[in-house]
């Protein structure tokens, strides 16, 4: 297994530097109990309630993009505190990103209390992204039927010589990405509308426009 290590203290004392060392020496050993591969090691000072963390950005484009799929804490608090733990649980839930700690020597246990909040939070997300798919798909019916072709938004097909590549209307995916989808949700919303992708494909070529629209900018 692939996995981020992160360690967070809360001040630049010296004391909480040598807490830094002490959780990275503790997360290593962890993972070589397990066979764990350790991707990156992540340490940062910032406050557990502040969800705006360079670390924590970090992290989540490392999973995003695949390279690592699992993480390792010392403890829950680690990670972060009030409200901020709880939204990064939700996060990570959603990528299937199981959350290892040194001080359960294995895998997190959630309390019953944070389980329950999830829960909640999972059920209104769900209905959110259900009105918000339903919308997005009567939008596109409405736009079809005064004339609007998707297919016109095609781009990249020159890109790949070789193997014929799927259509893929990549201005929606751009739109949707904008819009704080994820590329699960964004392959269910086009599939919906008749389009045959896989989430693998949708990010792919999300990451080869983004790669475009870099190199435009650096001319």
């Amino acid at each position: 297994m692939e996995v981020i290590i992160y360690c967070r203290v809360s001040t630049d004392k010296k004391v909480q530097e040598t807490s830094l060392s002490r959780q990275k020496e503790e997360l290593y050993r962890l993972a070589e109990k397990y066979n764990f591969h350790v991707v990156k090691c992540i340490e940062e000072q910032a406050s557990g309630y502040e969800v705006e963390r360079e670390g924590i950005f970090e992290m989540l484009a490392l999973f995003e993009s695949g390279q690592a799929n699992a993480l390792l804490i010392q403890d829950e608090t680690r990670l972060g505190r009030g409200n901020t733990k709880i939204a990064l649980y939700h996060q990570l839930a959603k990528q299937n990103i199981p959350i290892y700690t040194a001080i359960h020597d294995g895998k997190l246990e959630l309390s019953e209390s944070d389980s329950m909040v999830l829960q909640i939070v999972g059920i209104v997300e769900e209905y959110q992204r259900k009105i918000h798919n339903i919308k997005i798909k009567r939008g596109m019916k409405k736009a079809i039927e005064k004339g609007y072709k998707p297919i016109k938004n095609l781009s990249n097909n020159h890109m790949s010589p070789g193997r014929e590549r799927k259509d893929v209307p990549i201005a929606e995916i751009v739109r949707l990405r904008n819009n704080n989808l994820t590329f699960g949700e964004i392959a269910k919303t086009l599939n919906g509308l008749g389009y045959q992708i896989s989430k693998a494909t949708i990010h792919r070529r999300y990451q080869e426009y983004l790669l475009i629209d870099s190199n435009k900018l650096n001319r």
